[in-house]
C-alpha cells in the first residue's frame, strides 16, 4: 500500500510539473495485412528501415504491437506508435520516411503493384492530454515478449459527451486512478485526425496476461471507480468502446 501510494503522488508530481509542457503527438499507424508474406515484408521495412532511420532523427521510442487476435483475424494489423514532439514537425518527417524509403530498396518498398506488401494502411494523429503531456514507457519485469498491451479506443455520440469524458479521466481522476492502481499508462490523448472521431485513445501494459485480468479486476472493484463512474455528468459519455490486446514485436523498442 505504501508504494501504491508513493507511486501516485509521484505521478500527481509529475503531472502538475508537466502541465505547462508541450503536449507530444502521436502517429499510430496501421497496417492491415493478410498473408504471412506481407507480414514479413512490413517487418523487415520496419526493422530494418523504418525504426533505424526515426532513431537518427532522436525518436528513441518506436512501439511496433501486433493484435494477439491476428492469428484468427482476416483483416490483420500491425500496429506502429511514433512520438512526435510538435504537430509542426509531422509533414516534415514523413517527406523524409517518403525519401528514405525511396532510395533503400528492399521487398517491402519495391513491391509491385499486385503484390503490395499490406491491404491498406492508415494514420490516426492523437494529441497527448495536459495530465500526461509525454509518453510514458513501461515499467516492467518479465520478458518483452510476454508483455500485454491494451490499446483502447473510446468514441462518443456527440463533441458534448465526449468532453464530459476527457473531463472524467483529467479533471475527474480517472488518470491518477490507473496510476494508483499501477496500470503502465502509455499514453492518453485526443484523436485530432482519424476515421472515427470524437475520440479518444489510451495504451496500458502489464507483465503478462494474469497481471492485466488481475489489474482491471481491481479497477472495478475499487471504491474511487465506483463513486466516479455514478457521477451523472459522466453517463452515456462512451457509446463505443474498442479493446485490442497486442503483443510488442522482438525489434520494438519497448
Amino acid at each position: 500500500m505504501k508504494n501504491l501510494l508513493l507511486s501516485t503522488i509521484a505521478f500527481f508530481v509529475f503531472a502538475t510539473a508537466n502541465a505547462a509542457a508541450s503536449k507530444e503527438i502521436y502517429q499510430l499507424t496501421v497496417y492491415h495485412f493478410s498473408t504471412k508474406d506481407q507480414e514479413a515484408k512490413i517487418d523487415q521495412y520496419l526493422k530494418d528501415d523504418l525504426l533505424p532511420f526515426l532513431h537518427t532523427q532522436k525518436i528513441k521510442s518506436v512501439g511496433v504491437f501486433f493484435p494477439i487476435a491476428n492469428d484468427t483475424a482476416s483483416d490483420k494489423k500491425i500496429y506502429v506508435l511514433t512520438p512526435i514532439k510538435e504537430l509542426s514537425k509531422l509533414p516534415e518527417l514523413q517527406q523524409k520516411i517518403a525519401l528514405m524509403v525511396s532510395e533503400k530498396p528492399s521487398p517491402y518498398s519495391s513491391a509491385q503493384y499486385n503484390d503490395a506488401p499490406y491491404v491498406r494502411m492508415e494514420n490516426i494523429i492523437i494529441q497527448a492530454w495536459e495530465m500526461h503531456p509525454t509518453m510514458q514507457l513501461p515499467k516492467l519485469t518479465t520478458p518483452i515478449l510476454d508483455h500485454v498491451y491494451e490499446l483502447r479506443s473510446y468514441e462518443s455520440a456527440t463533441e458534448q459527451y465526449y468532453r464530459s469524458k476527457v473531463k472524467m479521466f483529467n479533471q475527474g481522476g480517472e488518470i491518477f486512478l490507473f496510476a494508483r492502481l499501477q496500470f503502465n499508462a502509455v499514453f492518453y490523448g485526443d484523436v485530432v485526425a482519424g476515421s472515427r472521431m470524437p475520440n479518444l485513445m489510451y495504451m496500458t501494459s502489464f507483465d503478462n496476461m494474469a497481471s492485466r485480468e488481475a489489474h482491471w479486476n481491481a479497477f472495478k472493484n475499487d471504491a474511487e471507480w465506483k463513486t466516479l463512474s455514478a457521477i451523472p455528468e459522466y453517463q452515456h459519455a462512451v457509446n463505443r468502446n474498442e479493446t485490442i490486446l497486442m503483443k510488442a514485436k522482438a525489434y520494438s523498442d519497448y
